[in-house]
């Protein structure tokens, strides 16, 4: 460990960061993991980085819980942000959260999303008929972030003239989730909250009088519940179905920004992937872990627990850094190294356990549709100015990507 690695570990500080490292966060990480893979904030919270303490936590749902109600009212206090958050699906321990996950994952059976393909090919389809008639394009304006919307659109069947103010709502919300949240972005997230569940009272009115076929309309099944009676209350309903949105939105599009990106950078791989189209399955693996869309997830600890050596007390919050555990060298050989053939890939980019994403069947499918139509029709394509990167931690993706199709 040289002297500058020891300098990132020692420094590290999840409510300080700096430029270089929302550019590239991978050497603080390489450098927590070899010298403090369990960190202590100067909040009193925890940040882990090793591959083998994040599957520990993910499998133990009692001892590390997902619950943030506690966590999140000092942050947001009694508001929009508070209520959504502590709401849906992925902040709650089960039995909610198996209750919740159950009525969404019926509408996301793998037969529903077979189906779901040959609309997904004519849509990728399309939008790249539309960059080819530009020749210039914004990869993530123009492609990435416009697929996730149609999709979860169609998912919860959003008339498309409905569907605009999907992509800034989610990212005003999602953007409220940083460790350090200011006035402003926070006032932006609770706005977008409200706008979002005004929406909703509409959509969820007209689908309780005409109600769509439960096996592929999510929003149907949601409102119908289960056979045997059971059924989400009203606040369940609106705030989980927020939730769907903005879990299939911004990590899918960052995995096809993150993935294209990755390909231009490692030249080698993308040739070999447009001479190999079949390794599409394994390459979007390795883009999921080499940037993984999400690069963080918290937990607080309900029974004491030891993890690196260091007593857990009840009460003390931890952070899970996906971003560092997918580079784990006990875990990943060369880790560093971006192989679009790696296999075995057990990377946490769609977590673990009982919170594992609900959605990885179809986010997968996306993000190999997607890569691979887009190559077979640009191959020659290239950047025409430099990306800028989102500014967030917590979701590792592109603002804008100006490219050229070759």
């Amino acid at each position: 460990m040289n002297a500058h690695a020891r300098e990132l570990a020692d420094g590290f500080d999840l409510e300080h960061l700096t430029p270089e490292f929302y550019d590239n966060p991978y050497p603080t990480y390489r450098a927590l993991r070899e010298t403090e893979p369990v960190k202590r904030m100067r909040n009193g919270s925890w940040f882990l980085t090793r591959y083998d303490d994040l599957v520990a936590a993910y499998k133990n749902t009692k001892a590390y819980s997902s619950d943030k109600k506690k966590e999140f009212f000092p942050k947001y206090g009694d508001t929009p942000l508070y209520e959504h958050h502590t709401t849906s699906l992925v902040f709650n321990d089960p039995p909610s959260h198996t209750r919740v996950r159950r009525l969404i994952m019926g509408a996301l059976s793998p037969r529903a999303i077979a189906e779901m393909e040959p609309d997904l090919i004519r849509l990728v389809d399309g939008l790249l008929d539309r960059i080819a008639e530009k020749g210039k394009f914004e990869l993530i304006e123009d492609f990435a972030s416009a697929i996730p919307v149609e999709v979860i659109g169609n998912l919860l069947d959003v008339p498309r003239d409905e569907r605009g103010p999907l992509r800034d709502w989610s990212l005003a919300i999602l953007g409220a989730l940083e460790p350090v949240v200011s006035s402003e972005v926070a006032t932006r997230g609770n706005n977008a909250v409200k706008d979002f569940l005004v929406y909703l009272e509409t959509l969820v009115a007209r689908r309780r009088a005409r109600p769509g076929d439960p096996a592929r309309d999510v929003l149907t099944r949601l409102i119908q519940g289960e056979e045997n009676g059971e059924r989400l209350t009203e606040k369940e309903l609106m705030h989980n179905c927020i939730f769907l949105l903005n879990a299939g939105h911004e990590t899918t599009t960052n995995l096809i920004g993150n993935g294209l990106v990755a390909l231009l950078h490692h030249p080698e791989q993308k040739r070999r992937l447009i001479e190999n189209p079949d390794m599409i399955k394994t390459a979007v693996e390795e883009m999921l872990r080499y940037e993984s869309s999400n690069q963080l997830g918290n937990r607080m600890i309900t029974e004491p627990v030891e993890i690196g050596g260091i007593a857990m007390p009840v009460g003390t919050p931890v952070t899970l850094c996906i971003g560092a555990a997918n580079r784990d060298p006990s875990q990943f050989p060369a880790p560093e190294t971006f192989d679009i053939a790696r296999t075995p890939n057990r990377h946490l980019a769609f977590a673990s356990g009982a919170h594992q994403c609900a959605g990885m069947a179809l986010a997968r499918l996306e993000g190999a549709i997607a890569v691979s139509h887009f190559l077979k029709r640009f191959p020659g394509y290239a950047l025409d100015g430099e990306p800028v990167r989102g500014g967030r931690v917590r979701f590792r993706g592109f603002l804008s990507v100006p490219c050229r199709i070759g």
